[in-house]
């Protein structure tokens, strides 16, 4: 079984303790973010989870646990963008992003970790030129510890449009010019460029539009096949990306970034994070007595069968 950790909030960044806890403990709960009170219980034990991906704008908090997770394949998805604090309040700078990328690809692999510039905003602060400029500059500096690079535009969810209305999309002619230069500056420091986002019609220009987080990118990480039903696949219709079994929460990420979609208001954010307990088996909260608990169905997904890359 494929673990994710980043679709709904950054656990490395503002959960890491919680997070090792829960290895520690060899299970966590997750509430289902629909029916509140169905509670998934998942085991964390290396016989049943072959990977546990990790998304985050800032590893570093988790560097201190590196040795507890060495029983685990892990997929480590790194976001390292243009921005500031005026879109990404609490990001670390990138220069110290950079450095904990590098570090973790020495543990973990290049095959097993990929940089992410995304979503991409174009406005009179954040221009095509200073995109192109800070672009070369990340990817020249990860080039070494990463084979991958993914790049993206806007998704305008309801949260985002109610938060942020100022936020814009790019015209397709800059998407276009944007993709050629990202190509040809991947094509330099040989990484291969990949899109997440809706502008599936940008791959006639040459860039892969078919996922990022793929069962085989999974394989890739892990050097093993991975016996999984792809319809089970996250995002259907929308790319091939193998997102399933995520255990964050919405409205749980402290880095109030202006364009993220898994976050409601401040407040609400502020006030789940009042109700984290490090000690807890959720992510938020506890278990209360009109939960009811279902055990995921788990076994190793890994064949015997070694696929070299």
């Amino acid at each position: 079984m494929i673990i994710n950790t980043g679709q709904r909030t950054d656990i490395p960044a503002f959960y890491s303790k919680w997070f090792i806890n829960r290895i520690k403990e060899g299970f966590v709960m997750v509430r289902n973010p629909f029916v509140p009170n169905i509670v998934t219980k998942f085991k964390l034990t290396p016989d049943v989870v072959d990977l546990i991906g990790f998304c985050t704008k800032n590893p570093r908090p988790l560097l201190q646990y590196m040795d507890l997770l060495k029983p685990f394949g892990q997929y480590r998805s790194i976001t390292i963008t243009a921005f500031d604090k005026d879109i990404e309040p609490n990001v670390p700078p990138i220069d110290e992003v950079i450095k904990d990328f590098q570090y973790i690809s020495n543990i973990v692999g290049k095959n097993a970790i990929v940089w992410r510039y995304t979503p991409i905003i174009i406005n009179e602060k954040y221009t095509i030129e200073r995109h192109l400029k800070t672009f070369d500059y990340i990817a020249k500096s990860v080039s070494n510890f990463t084979d991958t690079v993914i790049y993206g535009f806007i998704d305008f969810y309801d949260k985002l449009i109610a938060n942020h209305p100022e936020i814009k999309d790019c015209s397709d002619e800059d998407k276009i010019t944007l993709t050629k230069e990202f190509i040809k500056i991947a094509k330099k420091y040989n990484l291969t460029l990949k899109l997440c986002s809706k502008e599936k019609w940008l791959s006639e220009y040459g860039v892969d539009a078919s996922g990022c987080m793929k069962i085989s990118d999974y394989e890739k990480a892990i050097n093993a096949n991975l016996n999984i039903d792809k319809k089970s696949q996250g995002r259907k219709g929308y790319c091939a990306c193998y997102l399933a079994n995520d255990i964050g929460a919405y409205n749980s990420c402290l880095h109030f970034c202006s364009y993220c979609y898994a976050n409601g208001s401040k407040e609400t954010i502020l006030k789940n994070y009042k109700n984290h307990d490090d000690n807890s088996p959720l992510l938020i909260g506890n278990i209360n007595e009109n939960d009811t608990i279902k055990e995921a169905k788990q076994s190793s997904n890994k064949s015997m069968q070694i696929t070299l890359f």
